[in-house]
C-alpha cells in the first residue's frame, strides 16, 4: 500500500504566515468546526482529515502551477450562531478563504450558510450537518454536504432497530434542528415498520442533571431508549443518568453520539447499545484510514473521511476551474464529484490535479463513496455500530 506521509506538510499548515513568507502564490481554505462545545472531541480528527487532503495537493506540487494551500481554522462552537457567523465572517473577509470546508453541527451551518457563504459567494461543504432542513435551504447553488441526510439515517437506523426485536422506544433528542430532525425522520420510519414510540422528550444541552429528564422516558415504560444527542454534552449526560438509576441497559444511539468518548467513559456499561454513523466498508475507505492513522490521525470517530473528502472536492474543483474564484469553484463542485471521468479514489489527489491541469475529466470518489445528489448532498451510505466488550465495532454497511 502507497503510504503518504505528512509530518512536514501538516507543519507548513499550521500558519498561513508561514506559508505566505516561503511561497509568493498561497490560498487559504477555512476549517470552521466544533472545536470547543458539544463534539469537541471529534473536531480535531475531522480537521486533520481535511488537512490530510490539502497537505497531500501541496506534495503534489500540482496544484494550479505550484500554489500552496493553507488551512485555517476556526470554532464555530456547534451551538452558537453568532458565535459562529462571527468565526466564517473572519475567515471569508479577513483570511480570504477560497472555500470553507465545515461547518459541522446542523444550526451553525445552516447560519453559516445563510448569513456568510452564500451572500460572499464562498462554497461551504460540510462533512457532517445531516438535518433535513439543509436539503432546502436558499443557497443559490454554493452549500455542499459529503454527509447524508438524516431522513436517510432515520430510515436506516429504524431499521436496525426492527430486526434487532425492539418494538418498544422512549426517544430524547437534543433541542435543535439536527436532533428534531433525526427523531422526527426515525419515529416516521420505525412506527411505519410496527414499533412504538412511547415517549418524545427534547434535552437541552449544559446541564449538569439529567435524571428528571430520564425519570419521564423511564416512566413510560419502553423497552431501550433512543439518543439522538451529543457524545460530549446532553446526550452524554441523559445516558449517564440512564445508567445511574437503571432505567435503560440498551441505548439506540444517532451520528451525534458516536464517538470514542463515548465508549472510553461507559466501556462496558453500553455493551449492547448500537446506533448509525455516515461511513463506508469499501476499498477507498480502508486506505484512507490506513494514511490517516500513518499520519496520526489515530481515532476511529465519525467524519474523518467525509472532511477530507470536503476539502479534497474544493481543491479539484479550483483545479477544474483554473483559478482559485470562488465562483469558478462553485461552478465545478459537481463536475469533479461526479461521471464521467477517471475514478479518484483517497491518495490520488496528486494524479487528480495533473489530469485537470491537462483539460481532462475526474469522477472523485474519495473516502466515502462521494456521489452528490439532489441538492449537492451524498447520497451516502451509514456503518451499523455496536458497543462490544467496551468499545464500537462496525457490524456491517447499508
Amino acid at each position: 500500500m502507497k503510504k503518504f506521509l505528512i509530518g512536514t506538510a501538516i507543519a507548513a499548515l499550521a500558519s498561513t504566515s508561514a506559508l505566505a513568507d516561503s511561497h509568493a502564490e498561497t490560498a487559504n481554505i477555512g476549517i470552521i468546526l466544533g472545536f470547543t462545545g458539544p463534539i469537541e472531541s471529534l473536531a480535531p480528527d475531522m480537521a486533520a482529515g481535511a488537512e490530510l487532503a490539502i497537505a497531500e495537493a501541496n506534495t503534489s506540487g500540482a496544484f494550479l502551477n505550484g500554489t500552496l494551500l493553507a488551512s485555517v481554522r476556526a470554532d464555530s462552537t456547534c451551538i452558537d450562531a453568532g458565535a459562529a457567523t462571527a468565526a466564517a465572517e473572519r475567515l471569508v473577509t479577513g483570511d480570504n478563504v477560497i472555500g470553507l470546508m465545515g461547518a459541522d453541527c446542523s444550526g451553525v451551518t445552516t447560519a453559516i450558510a445563510s448569513n456568510v457563504a452564500v451572500p460572499n459567494g464562498v462554497v461551504s461543504i460540510s462533512p457532517s450537518a445531516t438535518s433535513p432542513a439543509l436539503s432546502s435551504i436558499d443557497d443559490n447553488g454554493f452549500f455542499f454536504r459529503t454527509a447524508p441526510s438524516d431522513a436517510r439515517q432515520g430510515e436506516v437506523l429504524a431499521e436496525i432497530v426492527a430486526e434487532r426485536g425492539i418494538d418498544s422506544l422512549a426517544i430524547t433528542y437534543t433541542n435543535n434542528d439536527y436532533g428534531l430532525g433525526l427523531a422526527d425522520a426515525f419515529q416516521a420510519a420505525f412506527e411505519a415498520a410496527g414499533g412504538s414510540v412511547e415517549i418524545v422528550a427534547a434535552h437541552e444541552d449544559g446541564k449538569g442533571d439529567y435524571s428528571a429528564e430520564v425519570g419521564a422516558l423511564a416512566a413510560a415504560g419502553a423497552d431501550a431508549l433512543a439518543v439522538f444527542g451529543y457524545v460530549d454534552q446532553g446526550g452524554r449526560g441523559i445516558i449517564q443518568s440512564a445508567i445511574d438509576t437503571g432505567a435503560f441497559d440498551t441505548f439506540v444511539l444517532g451520528d451525534g453520539m458516536i464517538g470514542d468518548s463515548l465508549t472510553e467513559g461507559f466501556g462496558s456499561d453500553i455493551n449492547g447499545s448500537f446506533g448509525t454513523a455516515p461511513g463506508s466498508d469499501s476499498d477507498g475507505f480502508a486506505f484512507f484510514d490506513a494514511m490517516a492513522k500513518a499520519n496520526g490521525i489515530e481515532g476511529d470517530g465519525p467524519y474523518r473521511g467525509e472532511s477530507y473528502d470536503a476539502a479534497a472536492l474544493i481543491i479539484l474543483a479550483a483545479q477544474a476551474a483554473g483559478s482559485t474564484d470562488r465562483v469558478g469553484i462553485q461552478a465545478n463542485i459537481l463536475n469533479v464529484a461526479n461521471a464521467p471521468g477517471t475514478p479518484i479514489a483517497p491518495g490520488q489527489l496528486g494524479a487528480a490535479l495533473a489530469i485537470l491541469a491537462a483539460g481532462g475529466e475526474v469522477n472523485y470518489v474519495g473516502a466515502t463513496g462521494v456521489e452528490l445528489i439532489g441538492p449537492g448532498e451524498a447520497a451516502g451510505s451509514y456503518r451499523e455500530l455496536e458497543v462490544i466488550d467496551g468499545g464500537f465495532e462496525t457490524m456491517g454497511v447499508r
